[in-house]
């Protein structure tokens, strides 16, 4: 008996030096609410015609906006030159491209600040022991996803930059969505895990929700070629799209090559989106009764109800925005609101057992 009390006396230290990772959930939290805004704000960037206003990409000296009257027009006299300005915003005055400009800096200044919020933390739990190993590794990179997608940024503008643009391609805002998607997910993800898996849960409930998981980064991927190709503006009625339920072929598959429909035609592109949408409902719905069919009362079961009801929330609002022909307020909603639904369903599949 003094053996093994002595034994578990000497264990205690080895396990107080265990590293307390509430603080580094807590900072993953907020990067990734920092995210959330930062799809936020792009989406009001979007929406207001802000985001070819700044034709340069300096990532160091653009942090400081233009500071004189003879430094604003330098910028406007920029903008003046892209075909957007020339095809759409042609007589602009100064302060309207000031408030243009302001949407897009925010941004990139945003962007900056998210990058601080990463890698200050980082280093500092880092250097203490509190994160190492796979977590370190992991953790990185995450944060080399963040600069790729900051040049994945730059891209998309650039290609609204081309002769005869207007905007920016809508496969590269797609693009550029997404993997602020797939980042939000990774600290959405590893937060979650570092609190454990639900053991106690019924086995094989992870596979259908990672099922889920990547139904809703397909939709977030359609709703960026539906905003890049501002398709919600058109076939403003549901469940009818012109006057069917299913459009025909020939005006589904217009363009040639076919391929091209999937993103230039804006018949599908709205189509698809709203397919998925109804599969996402209808998977969210029977994964959360066949959890509580088996399950009841488990917190899988309780999560996968409360992410089926979001699902069905998301797409009630998809069909008012549509509806209302797309409103800032209802466009930046809907938008927001599917990265809460995304990170419901990582965090789910995340701590659900395997």
């Amino acid at each position: 008996m003094a053996v093994a009390a002595a034994n578990r006396v000497g264990d205690l230290p080895a396990m107080s030096r265990q590293p307390n990772l509430a603080p580094v959930r807590t900072w993953l939290y907020i990067l990734a609410a920092l995210v959330v805004v930062m799809v936020a704000v792009g989406g009001a960037t979007r929406l207001t015609g802000s985001g070819l206003s700044i034709t340069e990409w300096k990532p160091v000296t653009g942090a400081i906006p233009p500071l004189s009257e003879q430094a604003w027009m330098a910028e406007f006299e920029k903008y003046r030159q892209i075909p957007q300005y020339e095809l759409v915003n042609k007589g602009m005055t100064l302060s309207e491209f000031k408030f243009i400009y302001a949407w897009e800096w925010g941004h990139r200044q945003l962007g900056r600040l998210i990058g601080f919020v990463f890698f200050l933390p980082l280093i500092w739990f880092w250097a203490r022991g509190t994160i190492k190993g796979k977590l370190a590794l992991t953790l990185i990179g995450i944060g080399a996803l963040g600069g790729l997608q900051g040049a994945i940024g730059w891209i998309m503008v650039a290609s609204g930059l081309e002769p005869g643009m207007t905007a920016v391609a809508p496969i590269k805002l797609a693009l550029h969505l997404t993997v602020a998607s797939v980042i939000f997910a990774c600290l959405v993800s590893v937060a979650a895990g570092l609190k454990g898996t639900d053991a106690q849960e019924r086995p094989g409930v992870k596979n259908s929700a990672r099922v889920l998981v990547a139904l809703v980064f397909l939709q977030i991927a359609l709703g960026g070629l539906v905003a890049g190709a501002k398709a919600g503006l058109t076939y403003n009625t549901w469940p009818l799209m012109d006057g069917s339920l299913i459009p025909p072929t020939s005006a589904l598959f217009s363009v040639t090559p076919w391929i091209e429909n999937f993103v230039d035609n804006v018949l599908l592109v709205q189509f698809n989106h709203r397919l998925v949408a109804y599969a996402i409902v209808a998977f969210a719905l029977w994964h959360a009764w066949n959890l509580q069919r088996h399950t009841g009362g488990s917190k899988a079961a309780r999560r996968a109800t409360a992410l089926a009801g979001m699902t069905l929330a998301q797409m009630v609002l998809g069909i008012v925005t549509l509806l209302l022909v797309v409103p800032l307020w209802a466009g930046l909603l809907h938008q927001v609101f599917a990265m809460v639904v995304l990170g419901m369903a990582v965090a789910h599949a995340r701590v659900s057992a395997p």
